[in-house]
């Protein structure tokens, strides 16, 4: 997926100070990626816009 290159990184704000990072990437229109901050040469998740927000809906929920 050549959009990936394109992927703007950022810690998430519910990452540990303690290295246990989340990065994720939500600059484009129709994916979003997620990475091990450890690991930024290494797999990388990819969800569509609303799989994310749906995601990201549930965990709040959770809160």
């Amino acid at each position: 997926m050549a959009e990936l290159n394109r992927l703007i990184w950022r810690k998430s704000s519910r990452s540990s100070d303690q290295g246990n990072c989340v990065q994720v990437a939500d600059n484009l229109s129709a994916v979003v990626g997620v990475r091990d901050s450890k690991d930024i040469a290494g797999p990388v998740l990819v969800f569509s816009v609303s799989s994310w927000r749906n995601f990201l809906s549930v965990v709040r929920q959770a809160d």
